[in-house]
């Protein structure tokens, strides 16, 4: 018996909530605003946001909760490179279903960029100076298991998890899949070998089962997976502050799912949401 539940962002904590018109000259909105967009700017920001959450729930019924979810999309890779040196159209329709160009090499799972470790570092730092306002660090992180968000996820909190908290991943969480090499995945024992430190959930296959040279995964399907990885954690996890390592397309599936307002992160970029997740009725 397994609880069906919707979910819904809760706004008034955050800019994005109710973002205004890109940046200027870019196609994204602000990737790291200051605060990460919490609106109340006061020394005491983040343990009155926290203490606010823990009352939602206090005073929520039994088929409701509510969570606090930190979105990181990856920085730069050459996949994102090469898409800005030959534009949309060119290569959606041939770039992208080849591993590189000759010059620069974006499938499969492609690396970041100097700029990508640039952005990460940046993420970084942003992370530092709200935990010195105490933001308290994620109480649970999952990542995508492709490199570029897993090298993303590994810089961003380099020597700011106080207790060496460790993270998941998990093969829902990862970019659209299919005809992109750029998001075919590695194997599970690179992945295991590659970066120890990180556990990998449970039933990771060791071949990547999902990518196809040609079919591409619709928005839909990506909407179903991220509805998994919401039904994951508010059914097995108690802890109310998530960390989520992934990519635009999986971000923009959550925003959907949760009926927030579109936000287009640029690489690097943090968007922040509380989520209110309210069962709907139980599924034989």
């Amino acid at each position: 018996m397994l609880p069906n539940r919707s979910y819904e962002t809760v706004v008034g904590y955050f800019a994005q909530d109710n973002p205004g018109p890109v940046t200027p000259g870019s196609d994204f909105h602000e990737a790291l605003p200051p605060r990460f967009g919490l609106i109340d700017d006061s020394p005491e920001r983040w343990s009155k946001l926290i203490a606010s959450i823990q009352q939602l729930n206090i005073d929520a019924p039994s088929h409701v909760q509510y969570k606090l979810f930190f979105l990181g999309r990856h920085g730069q890779g050459y996949h994102n490179f090469a898409l800005e040196k030959y534009g949309a159209k060119p290569w959606d329709d041939y770039w992208s279903k080849l591993n590189g160009d000759g010059e620069l090499t974006w499938g499969p799972d492609p690396e970041l960029t100097p700029l990508g470790e640039g952005q990460a570092d940046e993420a970084h730092v942003a992370w530092k100076t709200e935990f010195q306002c105490d933001l308290p660090f994620p109480e649970k992180l999952y990542c995508s298991p492709l490199s570029r968000a897993i090298r993303t996820n590994q810089r961003s909190f380099k020597g700011i998890n106080p207790d060496g908290r460790k993270t998941t991943i998990v093969e829902n969480i990862r970019e659209e899949f299919g005809i992109h090499t750029c998001d075919k995945r590695r194997t599970r024992t690179y992945i295991h070998e590659t970066f120890p430190e990180y556990l990998i959930e449970d039933g990771f296959t060791e071949e990547d089962e999902l990518w196809t040279p040609d079919v591409r995964e619709t928005w839909e399907d990506v909407g179903v997976r991220v509805k998994a990885i919401l039904d994951m954690i508010f059914e097995n996890d108690k802890e109310q502050f998530i960390s989520i390592t992934a990519h635009g397309g999986f971000i923009n599936a959550f925003l959907r799912v949760t009926n927030h307002l579109p936000y287009v992160l640029p690489t690097g970029g943090v968007i922040p949401i509380v989520v209110k997740a309210t069962i709907e009725r139980v599924l034989a």
